[in-house]
């Protein structure tokens, strides 16, 4: 076991303010979850009629078991689809699953299966203005798969973008049964993530065809499993691990591999002798606390993460009562050291980052180095070190070992004692245009601070088609409004990378401020997002003129628009025609959701989570 330091004093201020901040919202959250609570096999409360419907298609074996009402049923959720790759895996796993829990004396069934869909094919298309917002679905469905009351514990199946989010949002409000995340893992390494992103900055000059295009992103994603750069998914999986929901050692084992395989069956073995029924009760509710969340975000800013999940974790610490905010993740940024460097903030993908040591080494050296907290519940029981340990298959059994003491390669891994960098490379922005976050990892120090006029858009093709004129060839920062939440469901921007980082190659400085998102992929060019109050909410961005001066700058923390005091409060809000973003690929069932949408620094939630 590793060294166990007494956390950070930052650690344990941040921690001890969420706690106070929550205590009210936290105890409602722990009183249902008691009152949920069962001693015995959930399903013995039901009626006749309602058992004799939840195991009709089951098999004799488990029939006999399920009648018994002494043995736990374990459900399983999946986000399984035969057309993206990271989930195509999971196609497998529930008769994994349902073997490995009659091995535990369980049984286990299919409870039900959520939309997963990927923002790699609908970027730039009007089907991503549905993404963020399928998060807030699979939170419904989930909760929809767990709604008949017959289950102990679930297995939760996703690994992408909104998807694994939602299914911990949506297992939160069944916060008395014990969950266990089950990845998919990372597809083989393609061609390096840096050739990918110069053959997207050659097309976007018209310097190359687009069936070179083509054969290039064929190359980067060529198979099953996960994208390899280090974007929201990745950061995922390396949430659930950090925050002990994941088996040791899970997150980044390859797909369709003897070690996945049965780390699969492990997980659903886990889930079965963790129930209520057993003497390891180890209910979701409880698990997840304001350490565990702080857990989380000190992973995210220790490996560079996607800041997609300053949004998708704040949503599921409010899922479980938990309310923490932008300040939150800004002052522990300043103190938590950066000890992985994966792409886009380096050049190493998730497979080289597994190989070099992974999260187990991760683990041990911000748990040695007082940035966790060690002294928290996880599916294997108590205590964050026994995530410090790496799987094997060692004659076809299932063992940990302890993490290795070096680095296997010291450009993507560091021990604590040698960081890329003293903070976490998250900042938080504030200033007269709202606040906003925006992570410097991948930034150059020269290009943290830009002072341009504004160019003002309200859709990102008419930022391309301005680009294609030549009208951006100067030091420019790119203000693209009208993209939050509530105006037409924050889609990801990434269709933008490749133009901006033209331009910041071309030697002007160049800045993207946007109440949209431009998360997980994000890379070289300073990006202020999620500016939240949102232009549609009245948010002050919606004051902004073309010319204006803005100064953007990261290490300060400043987003200002450098306009007279009295001009800035006399103007009027400027307004968008939206209409286009109403209808058509689905978008007129989402009304509802970009209506009731929070801010994003509370989540960007539509499902009135109030505790």
């Amino acid at each position: 076991m590793p060294a166990v330091s007494s956390v950070h004093p930052r650690l344990a201020e941040v921690t001890r303010r969420i706690v106070e901040r929550s205590r009210e919202s936290r105890e409602r959250y722990l009183a249902r979850l008691e009152a949920a609570a069962s001693k015995e096999p959930l399903r013995k409360g039901l009626a006749c009629t309602n058992l004799a419907h939840a195991w009709a298609a089951s098999p004799e074996k488990d029939k006999i078991m399920l009648r018994e009402m002494r043995r736990p049923n374990v459900a399983i959720v999946s986000s399984y689809n035969d057309m993206l790759s990271a989930h195509q895996p999971l196609e497998t796993y529930p008769a994994l699953i349902k073997k490995a829990a009659l091995e535990a004396g369980a049984t286990a069934q299919f409870a039900g299966g959520t939309p997963a869909m990927c923002d790699g094919v609908t970027q730039g298309q009007p089907g991503m203005e549905l993404s963020l917002f399928s998060r807030d679905v699979i939170a419904m469905s989930t909760a929809v798969a767990l709604s008949h009351n017959v289950f102990d514990a679930v297995t939760l199946l996703g690994v992408c973008d909104k998807i694994v989010p939602g299914l911990l949002i949506g297992v939160l409000q069944f916060g008395h049964l014990p969950a266990v995340f089950v990845p998919a893992g990372p597809m083989t390494s393609g061609i390096a993530n840096s050739e990918k992103a110069k053959v997207r900055q050659l097309f976007a000059e018209g310097k190359c065809d687009r069936t070179a295009l083509l054969s290039s992103e064929e190359q980067s994603y060529h198979g099953a499993g996960t994208c390899t750069f280090y974007g929201t998914a990745n950061s995922n999986q390396m949430l659930m691990e950090i925050m002990g929901l994941h088996l040791p050692g899970a997150a980044f084992v390859h797909p369709n591999t003897p070690l996945r395989d049965a780390l699969t069956a492990a997980a659903g073995r886990r889930a079965a002798q963790i129930t209520n029924v057993g003497d390891e009760y180890i209910p979701v509710g409880r698990m997840i606390d304001e350490k565990v969340i702080v857990n989380g975000i000190v992973g995210l800013l220790a490996t560079g993460g996607s800041t997609n999940h300053t949004m998708h974790l704040t949503a599921a610490a409010r899922a479980a009562g938990i309310i923490i905010d932008w300040s939150d993740f800004d002052d522990l940024s300043a103190v938590v050291p950066l000890i992985a460097k994966i792409y886009p903030n380096g050049t190493s993908d998730v497979n080289q980052f597994h190989a070099a040591g992974g999260m187990p080494f991760l683990t041990r050296e911000l748990i040695k180095g007082g940035f966790l907290h060690e002294d928290v519940h996880t599916i294997m029981g108590f205590g964050l070190s026994r995530y410090a340990k790496e799987p094997f298959l060692i004659d076809g059994e299932l063992v940990w070992r302890d993490a290795e003491i070096e680095s296997g390669d010291e450009t993507v891994l560091r021990r604590i004692e040698k960081p890329f960098s003293v903070d976490g490379g998250l900042r938080l922005l504030d200033g007269n245009l709202g606040r906003s976050v925006i992570k410097i990892s991948a930034v150059k120090p020269e290009h943290r601070l830009v002072e341009a006029p504004a160019m003002v858009f309200h859709d990102q093709d008419e930022v391309l088609e301005a680009f294609q004129r030549g009208e951006m060839e100067k030091d420019v920062i790119i203000v693209l409004r009208f993209q939050g939440p509530r105006a037409i469901g924050m889609p990801e921007l990434h269709k933008l990378t490749p133009v901006l980082g033209v331009l910041q190659d071309r030697g002007f400085k160049v800045a993207l401020v946007t109440d949209g998102r431009m998360s997980g992929a994000s890379g070289k060019v300073p990006s202020a997002i999620h500016i939240t109050p949102e232009a549609l909410a009245g948010g002050p961005l919606s004051k902004l003129r073309d010319g204006d001066i803005i100064r953007l700058d990261a290490e300060a923390g400043v987003l200002q628009a450098k306009v007279d005091s009295q001009v800035w409060a006399a103007r009027e809000r400027a307004e968008a025609d939206l209409s286009a973003h109403q209808h058509g690929m689905g978008r007129e069932l989402f009304a509802s959701f970009r209506q009731a949408a929070t801010g994003a620094e509370e989540g960007a939630l539509s499902l009135g989570l109030a505790h």
